[in-house]
């Protein structure tokens, strides 16, 4: 039985972990080593799955109020001509729906529910040391503090410490050899969906994130993983958008000290089956980091909260909890992940673009089947 619960990371998936096993009568304590509990980035894209899951944990009305839920797609040309919208269905539901919203927000939006939550969050700390005796782990605390707990729940990103303790062998994160770009503007009235601008030799797309701002995103191929001063980034950017039409010559006019951009490398990793040892799990991007192609990075760590709180409400030990979580958990991971670095591969090829286009099609609908 798990009525004590320790969750190592304060991101997405540690947050949706930590307020599904409270609201299911669990003593759930989150620590972040930030003492600010910060998130950084500018605006995410959310499909369908995404706010399904938002939907499930019972934050997607202020998803909708505070970020943006629409439905459809629009294509245009690198001129900013209209190539195809889809139809939108009348009243889709969350599954058949997408959007974005600011990280900032979103964070806020976890981050006061786990408090209503009866979490205990503790910020500025680390775990240490964790002994797993079989029955429990003792956590000891970059600050001498302890803890006994049934189950530590792992959920640091990325660049996981659990993940290299439990699991040495793991090959690090892999460069992907594309680099996104993120820049927040005001958003006009007409753009009321996801818009993708194509054939041009960078991917760039837009984003609605609230009712007035929409952020746009810029996938450029750069195989020798530059690192970029802050000093060259707008520069850069612009040039980067120089070439289209439509509203992003608005947008390039706008860019200055006070703009909000954001750059990161692509980088993936998916830890081998299973993700956990003993007593010690780890989710979200600890175990499955991907890039943002199918828009799903979100979803998924949300859903692995969700189904863990199941699968441990469901079982009498930890030990059947957690083959259950790994049971309906890691080919849907692996599902987006590898699919989301393939179809990055096929974008820097800078050939047929239609294989791309079927997969994430594919994809998207074995995603919109329960989790």
């Amino acid at each position: 039985m798990v009525d004590r619960v320790l969750v190592i990371g304060g991101g997405v998936g540690g947050m949706s972990a930590a307020i599904s096993l409270a609201r299911r009568g669990i003593a759930v304590t989150l620590i972040d080593a930030d003492p600010q509990w910060r998130v950084y980035g500018a605006g995410i894209s959310l499909t369908g799955m995404s706010l399904r899951a938002f939907d499930d944990l019972g934050i997607l009305d202020e998803v909708r109020a505070r970020g943006f839920v629409g439905a459809g797609i629009r294509l245009r040309s690198v001129d900013g001509h209209v190539i195809m919208q889809s139809p939108v269905p009348e009243h889709p539901l969350p599954i058949q729906s997408s959007g974005g919203i600011m990280r900032p927000v979103l964070h806020d939006i976890l981050s006061r529910t786990v408090r209503e939550a009866g979490v205990e969050v503790r910020l500025g700390i680390k775990a240490v040391r964790m002994d797993d005796d079989g029955a429990g782990v003792d956590v000891t605390y970059s600050d001498g503090a302890t803890g006994r707990y049934d189950l530590v729940v792992a959920a640091e990103g990325i660049f996981s410490d659990t993940r290299r303790m439990l699991f040495p062998e793991t090959a690090a994160p892999r460069f992907t050899g594309q680099g996104c770009w993120r820049i927040l503007a005001a958003r006009p009235s007409h753009i009321d969906r996801t818009e993708m601008y194509v054939g041009a030799a960078v991917k760039l797309g837009i984003n609605p994130v609230s009712p007035t701002e929409m952020y746009l995103f810029v996938l450029e191929h750069v195989p020798d993983n530059p690192r970029f001063a802050p000093e060259q980034q707008l520069a850069h950017l612009a040039g980067l958008l120089a070439p289209f039409g439509g509203d992003i010559p608005a947008v390039r006019a706008s860019i200055g000290a006070a703009s909000q951009v954001n750059y990161r490398p692509l980088e993936w990793m998916l830890l081998p089956a299973p993700w956990h040892k003993g007593r010690i799990v780890l989710i979200g991007d600890a175990a499955h980091a991907t890039t943002p192609h199918m828009a799903s990075g979100a979803g998924i760590a949300v859903e692995d909260g969700l189904v863990l709180a199941e699968e441990v409400a469901a079982h009498a030990s930890v030990d059947s909890a957690l083959a259950g979580f790994m049971a309906r958990r890691f080919e849907r991971a692996r599902l987006v992940v590898e699919n989301s670095v393939r179809i990055g591969e096929i974008e820097m090829a800078a050939g047929d673009q239609m294989p791309a286009t079927m997969l994430m099609g594919d994809t998207m609908h074995q995603l919109q089947q329960p989790y």
